[in-house]
């Protein structure tokens, strides 16, 4: 049997090598740029693993020999075949070496591994739960009016154009969310309050965000019930044997021997056999699911900490000033104390959250450079339309009262 195993675990990881070299590269894989990189090593890179290892899975359960049973001596080749079908489907039951074979039949069957077939379906389930929150902020965030994944796309290739190529897009996405801004006001103005208004895609945003915390939180947990044996953390227990080089004990999860137990009709009797089985294929199951985990601790621990860095850059008021005034320093765009204010009113009453949200995720997904000049060019609309002369501090007609009356606040 030891033999055999070897063989197995090294055509399947022969068969995995063969797999990686149909996995498209994972810059293809990056999908549509609204979104940063922690997400995208969910909704990506954590989607892809779990396809590579579901299709890796499925060959090895499908190609080779999933299962190997030690018959009877009296079997035929046919009937060796037919046993070893039966057991794959109907299921084993695991029982530690060392104790005797329960005489029950009922608590054999209380002993029966259920879920090792499905593997594949596990993995390729949790790949899905993985991409969900993703689906989620593609499918609602055109809510805000905007389109957003275009949005973002246009600004990243207004980076490959020659520069008078690149002003005119610059002053086309300007111009766009120029016209986005002031009917996202009067949509929201007519209901609620006006300070939700601008708020629509920020709340989306931290919403998506708890979405993949919780996802890895709770599939880290979920996983760690269903390995863990006797201590708390499969993982760490896992490390711990392989520091010390302690012998590592048969996973009762994933066990290499099981035992079958199955009848064979022979006229008016019923004979029952009782057989031990090796299930090669759960070397690899049990080095996956060791992999996941640890995975899984990785990627809660990069959400958890990026819900909490954008929870404190969108719901802090100055962080949103700050944000607009250090481009607007690059731009030299800052000359007095009054432009400071109108900064301020650039920023709340103008940009506001969803606005400035936007900016940051073009910043994320092309160049500073682009939202540079994006916000001056957003600046110079906002001072033709509402501001005021920052220079002389002369006062402008503001065409709009509302926001005239926001500025003078």
């Amino acid at each position: 049997m030891s033999i055999y195993t070897k063989e197995a675990h090294r055509d399947i990881f022969d068969d995995m090598l063969e797999l990686l070299t149909f996995v498209p590269s994972f810059s293809k894989l990056r999908g549509k740029p609204n979104d940063d990189w922690i997400d995208r090593m969910s909704h990506v890179y954590t989607t892809s693993i779990l396809i590579i290892f579901t299709v890796a899975v499925s060959s090895g359960q499908i190609f080779k020999h999933p299962i190997q049973c030690w018959v009877p001596a009296q079997f035929e080749e046919s009937m060796e075949r037919y046993t070893e079908y039966h057991c794959w489907i109907k299921n084993t039951y695991y029982v530690p070496m060392l104790q005797e074979i329960p005489e029950n039949i009922s608590e054999r069957q209380d002993a029966e591994i259920t879920y090792y077939q499905w593997v594949p379906l596990i993995l390729i389930f949790m790949a899905f739960l993985f991409k969900l929150p993703n689906v989620v902020w593609r499918i609602s965030n055109g809510g805000s009016g905007m389109n957003l994944d275009q949005m973002v796309l246009f600004a990243e290739q207004t980076q490959l154009g020659s520069p008078k190529d690149r002003e005119k897009s610059i002053k086309t996405l300007a111009h766009f969310m120029d016209k986005w801004l002031d009917s996202n006001v009067e949509k929201n103005l007519n209901f609620i309050n006006r300070t939700l208004a601008g708020m629509y895609l920020i709340i989306l945003f931290l919403f998506v965000k708890v979405l993949y915390v919780s996802n890895a939180f709770g599939q880290l947990f979920l996983l760690n019930a269903f390995l863990s044996t006797k201590y708390s953390f499969y993982g760490f227990d896992f490390f711990d044997n392989w520091k010390s080089n302690r012998p590592w004990r048969d996973s009762p999860r994933f066990p290499r021997v099981t035992l079958c137990d199955f009848q064979i009709r022979q006229l008016q009797n019923v004979q029952r056999f009782t057989i031990q089985c090796v299930l090669p294929i759960n070397l690899f199951n049990e080095k996956i699911f060791i992999f996941i985990w640890f995975w899984l601790i990785f990627i809660t621990f990069l959400a958890a900490c990026n819900l909490l860095m954008w929870i404190y850059l969108i719901l802090l008021n100055t962080n949103k000033i700050r944000y607009c005034k250090k481009y607007l320093k690059m731009n030299h765009e800052i000359y007095n104390k009054f432009d400071k204010v109108l900064c301020r009113k650039f920023a709340e009453h103008y940009m506001r959250d969803d606005g400035v949200l936007v900016l940051r995720v073009i910043s994320n997904n092309s160049s500073d450079m682009v939202v540079t000049d994006l916000v001056k060019e957003l600046w110079s609309t906002f001072k033709n339309k509402y501001g005021q002369n920052t220079k002389t501090g002369e006062d402008v007609a503001l065409l709009n009262p509302d926001v005239k009356a926001n500025l003078e606040r």
